[in-house]
Order: structure tokens, then sequence, then C-alpha cells
């Protein structure tokens, strides 16, 4: 409530800036017109990569060092770090990489995200960039409209270029004649006493703006026309680096534990550097202007200076953490721990993820195995087994048929209770999932709702199953117990067989375990086979008992199909599972 308060009184006294004051209404609609063109540059990258910057990604974070690199890489070329803390969160929200491989991305990309201040001191002020923005648009515009995705990227990409070029201009346009009524730079503050004004300053506006790009573009337009003075700008650059990770942390409040412990991360990475920078900021200052006479920029150029400055205290932040990201990664994972894996809530459906296709379909292939495991426990138990007691069990059978029959386990109720939620939850995030994907991707996604489905299925057939397994249990006929019993077996041996396949590496192995289960659970057809017929004539069992024998032998060996079918869309890869004909 408060939050939505907080959103009117920001556009109310937005709305009296902008038609009471002309001197800020222009500066105010550049900020505007950058943001969109950030916004659409985020959108292009996404189209025109066609998945190469989330695979880049993936490979490259198996060490910290490489993880740094390929962030100042990834960020310095869609010059969004934002945006690759979605896809990081994402990768990471479907375990596709390790925590530390996500940490060290977020070191590198606070170092990429100073190539935007690099880039507006060096081209947005020295020349007239608005010439150029205008063309941007103009093909941006055409390419848009292309039915080619990665067409449709370029277009964005140009549009964004276009906007953020433009927005600068009516930046600078704005404090030129802010500059003639106005001087800012009267109001400066030196001293820690400014350090604190300042800091809270470019804290706030990052957060408002939510792009520490659009803060530093605003910090270096604002020192060019000579509006504040260099040492508050680094003060307003280093507020903006913290103001940063709040809007990471605000996103990630409704994540899971893995997307709350990279914002975590981000946030106290950039605290620490922003404390160290503050404690040795003219220390700092000097070393900066000493650095740059060093690489040819001009005393003057102080938009160049602080560009130099935003490199130099990112890439001391990392030196001076990277050789703790061990400590640091076992820190955060004792910190918000998921508790319950059986609580049947879901674990990776992370709407950040929701628009990366390959981690979307990572994470609800992990949900769907999420299902699977918790569905078969229920399965289990509806079979007055546990688990541990028969799988990778040598003497299977034994074990089966000396179990003790008192567990008390409701199928029925744990199905509606808490499966039937999580199946829906997957399904309607799948589908959601599927708006941005290609047809490959939408098939795959496809097999993963059928396999959820399947999972459900079996549970139900189990349902109808259960009350007749501990009815015959009991039963004084010692030939229908038997039955049943052989029944529990087939199902037990089926689960065992997939949970022995799951550790296969190599996929010939699996196919082989796969082909033989089929063949194994033909003995459950009771309409193939010969031994219920013989039963009955030789009056072992009764009229009754052979129907339900009949009918729950054919619930057991839907039961084992539907199984089987689950484990090949989980753990066969695509190409092996067009070999096995897996319905689609």
């Amino acid at each position: 409530m408060l939050k939505k308060y907080y959103h009117y009184f920001f556009l109310l006294t937005l709305a009296v800036i902008v038609f009471y004051s002309s001197d800020f209404k222009v500066i105010i609609a550049g900020i505007a017109i950058f943001l969109v063109g950030m916004i659409f540059m985020e959108d292009g990258f996404k189209l025109f990569s066609g998945g190469v910057l989330e695979r880049a990604l993936h490979v490259s974070t198996d060490t910290v060092p490489k993880a740094v690199a390929i962030g100042i890489i990834a960020t310095s070329i869609v010059q969004s770090s934002s945006l690759i803390s979605i896809i990081i969160i994402s990768f990471l929200s479907a375990e596709l990489i390790t925590l530390s491989g996500a940490i060290g991305v977020i070191f590198g990309s606070n170092i990429g995200s100073t190539t935007t201040a690099w880039i507006i001191s060096s081209l947005g002020l020295e020349i007239d960039i608005a010439t150029y923005a205008m063309p941007m648009i103009i093909f941006g515009a055409v390419f848009v409209f292309s039915d080619t995705k990665s067409y449709q990227g370029v277009g964005k990409i140009l549009l964004g270029l276009g906007f953020v070029f433009l927005g600068i201009d009516y930046m600078k346009d704005g404090f030129e004649v802010l500059q003639g009524r106005f001087d800012l730079s009267k109001y400066a503050l030196e001293g820690y006493l400014g350090v604190l004004v300042y800091i809270s300053f470019g804290l706030i506006a990052t957060v408002i703006m939510q792009s520490s790009a659009a803060t530093m573009a605003l910090i270096i337009t604002a020192l060019a026309t000579n509006q504040i003075i260099f040492v508050n700008a680094l003060e307003l650059a280093i507020g903006a680096n913290v103001g940063t990770t709040i809007t990471a942390i605000l996103g990630a409040i409704s994540s899971n534990a893995n997307g709350k412990r990279v914002a975590l991360a981000h946030f106290i990475f950039n605290f620490t550097a922003a404390v160290v920078a503050v404690v040795f900021l003219y220390q700092l200052m000097d070393f900066t202007t000493f650095l740059a006479s060093k690489i040819g920029i001009a005393d003057h150029d102080y938009g160049m200076k602080l560009a130099l400055f935003h490199t130099v205290f990112n890439t001391m932040g990392v030196l001076i953490i990277s050789p703790f990201t061990k400590k640091f990664v076992k820190y955060l994972e004792m910190l918000f721990i998921e508790v319950n894996l059986y609580a049947l809530k879901p674990l990776y459906l992370d709407n950040v993820v929701i628009n990366v296709p390959d981690a979307a379909i990572e994470s609800i292939k992990k949900e769907t195995i999420h299902l699977y495991d918790s569905a078969i426990e229920a399965i289990s138990h509806s079979m007055f087994l546990h688990r541990h007691a028969f799988i990778k069990n040598p003497d299977l059978v034994g074990a089966v048929k000396n179990s003790d029959m008192s567990i008390d386990a409701d199928i029925s109720k744990f199905y509606t209770d808490k499966v039937k939620t999580l199946y829906g939850e997957i399904i309607h995030y799948a589908t959601l999932s599927q708006e941005n994907m290609n047809e490959e991707n939408q098939n795959r996604v496809y097999d993963l709702k059928l396999a959820s489905r399947e999972i459900v299925e079996a549970m139900k057939n189990m349902r109808d199953l259960q009350r007749n397994i501990f009815y015959y249990s009991k039963s004084k006929n010692s030939y229908i117990k038997e039955e049943y019993n052989n029944l529990r077996v087939y199902i037990a041996k089926t689960i065992d067989t997939i949970e022995k396949l799951k550790e296969h590496v190599d996929d010939l192995d699996v196919i082989t375990s796969i082909e033989l289960l089929k063949e194994g659970i033909k003995g459950l057809d009771s309409i193939k086979n010969s031994r219920i017929d013989t039963l009955i004539r030789e009056n072992k069992i009764d009229s009754k008992m052979a129907t339900s024998l009949i009918n729950d032998s054919a619930f057991a060996y839907d039961v084992s199909q539907k199984l089987i079918q689950v484990a090949t869309i989980l753990w066969i890869k695509d190409k092996d599972i067009r070999t096995l004909g897996v319905q689609k």
C-alpha cells in the first residue's frame, strides 16, 4: 500500500516539475528518452543474440576468472548490467551455473557497466550525436517490422542506440539552458558531508530511474556543463553503483533462494567497493588524475576522468573481494535455505527466468523432476513401501514381499492437496514461457508438459490400485496375495530401474535399460499372458478375485508405462526421444 502511495506521489511531483518548470523539463525528457532507449536495446539483444549470449554465459562460468571476464565482455556489449543479472539469476535458479560462477559474472558486470560512462563522455559530449541518432531511429523502425527475429533484434538495437544518443543530447541541452539561469555548482559540498549528501542523491536517482546508466549519463552531462564539481560527480557515481543493487534486491524479493543470494552478493560487493572508495576518495581522485595524464586524457576533460574513476574503483572492488570468493559462496549458501524438498511448492519456477528460453526449459524440467520425485514417494507409500527399502536393493523381490503393510498413505489426499497444485503451476508456467520461444523450444516444453501429465495420471492409477493391494495382501488366499505382491514388484522394479538409469552417462546404456524395462513389464498385460486364466481354471482364485486382478494388472501396466515415458522425456536427449518414438 505504501509503495502505491509513493508511486502516486512521485507521479504528482514529476507532473508539477514538467508542467511548471521549463528549465528541468528538457532534462527530464532526456532521461525518459534515454531509459526508453535502454529498454529497446535490452529487448533487441535478446532477439538478435538468439540464445548466443545465454550460451556464452552458460559455458564460460566454470572458473571465477572466466566468469569475471565474460561478465565484463557481455555487459560491455549489451550495455545493460540488469539484463546480464536477469540471465545469471535465471541460470542459477535453473542450476545451469554455480553460485561462484554467478558471483564472478556479477563482479565482471560491474566493470563492464563502466563502458557506458566511457561511451557517453567520449562520444556523447564531443560530437553532435543527435545527427547520428536520427538515422538509427529511422532504420531501426524499418527493421523492427521485419518478419525475421534477428532483423527485429537489429531494429530494436538501432532504435535503442538512437534514443540513448537522443536522450543524452536532450540532457546536455537542458543543462546548458539551465546554466544560463542557475549555477548549481554554487551549492557544491566538499568534505565528508558532501560525500554523504551526493552518494545519497546518486543512490536515490538510480532507484527512481531503475538504471545506473541513466544516472551516469545525467552526472556526466551535468559535469560537462559545469553544474557540478568533479569531486561531487565522483560521489554521485559511487551512489549510483550502490543504487543499482537496490533495484536488484527489490526484484529478488519474490525470487527463489538463489535469486536472493545473487542479489545479496551484488549488494555486498558494490557496498564494499563504495566504502573503500569513500574512505580513500581523495587518494583515488589523485590516482585517477595521475592515470588520466598517462593515457592521454586532457586535464580539463572531467567526463573522461569520471569514466576512468568509475572503472578504477569497480576494478579495485573486484581485486579486493575476488580472493575471498569461496568463503563468500559458503556464507551465501547458508542463507535463504529451501526447506522441505517435498513440500510440493514450486522450487524452480522463477518468473525472472520465464523470458530466457534455455533457462526456462531447464527450470520446467527440474520442476517436473521435483514433481516426479514427490510422486514416486507417494506411489511407493501407496504400495506400502519405503523407497530406501527397495531402490538399489539387490534383493528387491524379497524387500517388497517382506515389507511391513502398516504405512499410512492416502494417495488420493496427497494428489488433491499437493500434487494437483504443483502440476497446475508447472502447466501454467510452461504455457507462459512458450510465448517467447521458437518451434523447437516449444516442442521441448510440450514434452515436459506431457511428462507432468503422465506423472499425474500414474498417481491416479495408483489411487485406484491402492485399495485392492491393501485388501488382498491380507487375504488368506496365498495365490491372490502372491499376484498382488507381483504387481508391487513390477512397479518397484520400474522405479528402481529408472533411478539407476538416471546415473548412466552413456545414452546407449540408457536406451538399452529403457527397452529392457519395456520388455519386462509385458508380464503385467493380463490379456496377453495366461497366468490368470490358469488360476481361474484350477479354482485357485474366485471370479471376484479374477476380475479385480485383471483390472489391477491393467492399472499396474499403465503406471509402469507412464513412468517409463516420463523417464524417456526427462533423462534421454531429444535425438534419442525421436529414436524411441515418444509420442509428441
